[in-house]
C-alpha cells in the first residue's frame, strides 16, 4: 500500500540487525529442546510473519514438529496462496484444518452471514466454529503446541510467558518468540528471505479472517484491525485463553 498514512512494513536499525545472531541461537535452543521434550509438538501456524520465522527454523533444523494452520474459509486469497508456496520453498506440508460446514452454515442460518458484527457474544460464536472447534481436533492428538504470539502484540499479551500449561487442552504451550520485537522478526524474515503474506505490503500488521480484518493506520496499535469494531481488551479469538 503506497498510502502513508497506513501501517508500513517496518524497517530494522543496524541494532536490530546485531541483536539477531543472539536470538536465533537461543530460539534455536528453544525449538530443539521443545522437539527433544516432546516428541507429538505442532505448531498452529496463521502463516503470520511470526509463525513463518519458526517455520523456518523447523525446516532449516529438520525438526520432527507439524505444522498446522486453521482454514476457516474466511481467510484472504494471498494467505490461502502462502500454503503451496511453503511447501515449494521448504518441502513441509501444512495440516489444514476445517470447520464443520454444517455448523458453520447453521451459524448463517440462525444469524445472518455478517452476524459476528453486531455483538462480541455472537463474534465469538463464531470464532467457535471457524476456530476453536477445528483447534481442539488439532491439538487431540499430540503433547504440546507452540504459537507465535509476542508480548508486544496486544494489552492482552502483556504477560505472555515462554511455557505454559494449556489447562483447556492438558498440554504444554510454548510461545517461543514472546520476547521479539516486530522489529527483530521483520529482520530475520528480511536476512533469512522467508515468503510471507502479501497484506502485510497493504497496511495489515496482524491478518486474521478477511471481514474481519482491516489496514491499520500508521500510529494504531498493531492489532487496531482485527475486530476492529470490538473494545481493544476483547480482541481476543479463544484460541489462546485457557
Amino acid at each position: 500500500m503506497e498510502n502513508t498514512n497506513y501501517w508500513q512494513i517496518p524497517q530494522p536499525s543496524a541494532e536490530d540487525h546485531q541483536n539477531l545472531p543472539n536470538k536465533v541461537k537461543i530460539l534455536r535452543e528453544r525449538l530443539i529442546d521443545i522437539a527433544r521434550r516432546y516428541p507429538n509438538a505442532k505448531l498452529a501456524s496463521s502463516l503470520a510473519v511470526e509463525d513463518m520465522l519458526i517455520t523456518d527454523l523447523i525446516a532449516k533444523l529438520k525438526l520432527p514438529i507439524i505444522i498446522f494452520t486453521l482454514e476457516t474459509r474466511k481467510l484472504h486469497t494471498e494467505t490461502l496462496a502462502l500454503i503451496p508456496k511453503i511447501k515449494e520453498v521448504y518441502d513441509i506440508d501444512i495440516e489444514l484444518y476445517t470447520p464443520n460446514q454444517e455448523e458453520a452454515d447453521q451459524y448463517e442460518k440462525d444469524f445472518g452471514k455478517f452476524a459476528f458484527y453486531e455483538s462480541v457474544e455472537l463474534r465469538k460464536k463464531c470464532c467457535y466454529i471457524r476456530k476453536i472447534e477445528p483447534l481442539n481436533r488439532a491439538l487431540s492428538d499430540t503433547d504440546a503446541w507452540l504459537t507465535g504470539q509476542r508480548r508486544e502484540q496486544s494489552v492482552t499479551r502483556e504477560q505472555l510467558e515462554f511455557e505454559e500449561q494449556d489447562t483447556t487442552h492438558h498440554i504444554a504451550k510454548f510461545n517461543p518468540i514472546f520476547d521479539w520485537t516486530e522489529h527483530e522478526v521483520w529482520a530475520y524474515i528480511q536476512e533469512n528471505q522467508v515468503p510471507f503474506n502479501q497484506p502485510y505490503l497493504k497496511g495489515y500488521p496482524s491478518i486474521g479472517c478477511e471481514p474481519c480484518t482491516r489496514p491499520v493506520r500508521k500510529g494504531e496499535d498493531i492489532r487496531a484491525g482485527r475486530w476492529w469494531w470490538e473494545s481493544k481488551d476483547s480482541k481476543e479469538c479463544g484460541l489462546h485463553q485457557n
